[in-house]
C-alpha cells in the first residue's frame, strides 16, 4: 500500500486542533508547522504523533503550504487546513485511489462549508472543490501572493467524499479571518490594478451573484448570513483599496 503524509500549516488556531488532527491520525504521518502563534497551537499540536516545525507566519501562505509538502517523505501528501476534517468516507476514498496502479498524479474533491450552524449547499458554497491531494514530487504551490494554488504535473482526477470545512469557531475567530480575507482581497485587487469602478460595485455583485445567481436563498437564514458576511468582507477591502490609494 503508498503511504501518505497529511500536511498542515496554522495559525492561532489552538480551538480547531483536536478535530482537525484526530481526523487526519490515519496517516502514516502528519506534518505539522505552526506559523507564528501567539495561542495554545504548538502545545495542542504536541498532543499528536506529528514532525512539528516552527516557521515565521507570512501572508504569502504558499510558502508555508509548500515547506510543510516538503517535509513529507510518503508516496502521496494531502494538504489539510486546521478548520477542516477528513471524514472516514473520505480517508476510505483515499486510501482506495491512491492504491490504484493507474491513479492520477492528483485528486480534487468537494468541500462542505459549515455557517451560522448549517451546512451550505448553494451560494458558491459548495461544492466548493478543492485540490488537495497529490503523489509527493507532482505538484508545487505556484509563487502566488494571494490565494495560493498547486501546479500538477500530470492527469487530476476527482474524489467523491466531502472534505468537511468549519471557518469560524467563535466571533473573535470570525473578526480575526474575515480581516486576513479582506486584506488578501485588497492585495488581489492592487496586483491585478481594478477601477475605482470596479471596487465599488464589487461588494453588491458579489451579493448578488451569491445570493440570487448561485441560489444562497436556498440556504435559508444561513445562506442569507453567508452572503451578507462576505458583503461586508469584500466592502472592507474595496474601502481598504481606495483609501490606499488616496
Amino acid at each position: 500500500m503508498p503511504t501518505i503524509a497529511i500536511a498542515m500549516i496554522a495559525n492561532n488556531e489552538e480551538k480547531n486542533l483536536k478535530r482537525s488532527l484526530s481526523s487526519a491520525a490515519w496517516a502514516d504521518e502528519i506534518i505539522f508547522v505552526d506559523c507564528g502563534s501567539t495561542d495554545g497551537t504548538a502545545l495542542a499540536a504536541r498532543d499528536f504523533p506529528v514532525k512539528f516545525f516552527s516557521r515565521p507566519n507570512s501572508r504569502a501562505v504558499y510558502v508555508n503550504k509548500q515547506f510543510a509538502a516538503d517535509q513529507a517523505v510518503s508516496d502521496w501528501i494531502f494538504i489539510l487546513d486546521a478548520d477542516e476534517e477528513v471524514t472516514p468516507s473520505l480517508r476510505a476514498e483515499i486510501r482506495r485511489v491512491t492504491a490504484a496502479p493507474a491513479a492520477p498524479a492528483a485528486f480534487e474533491m468537494p468541500r462542505k462549508n459549515f455557517y451560522f450552524g448549517a451546512w451550505l449547499r448553494h451560494g458558491g458554497k459548495y461544492p466548493d472543490r478543492q485540490l488537495r491531494l497529490f503523489k509527493r514530487g507532482s505538484a508545487r504551490y505556484l509563487p502566488r501572493p494571494v490565494h495560493e494554488r498547486l501546479e500538477v504535473d500530470g492527469a487530476i482526477g476527482r474524489l467523491k467524499e466531502p472534505l468537511l470545512h468549519y471557518p469560524y469557531t467563535d466571533s473573535e475567530d470570525q473578526r480575526r479571518k474575515l480581516d486576513f480575507y479582506s486584506e488578501t482581497l485588497t492585495r488581489l485587487y492592487a496586483l491585478k490594478g481594478r477601477s475605482r469602478l470596479f471596487i465599488i460595485f464589487r461588494p453588491f455583485t458579489r451579493f448578488i451573484s451569491a445570493y440570487f445567481l448561485k441560489l444562497g436563498f436556498l440556504d435559508g437564514a444561513a445562506g442569507l448570513k453567508t452572503a451578507l458576511m462576505d458583503f461586508r468582507t469584500v466592502f472592507a477591502s474595496a474601502l481598504r483599496y481606495i483609501r490606499d490609494r488616496e
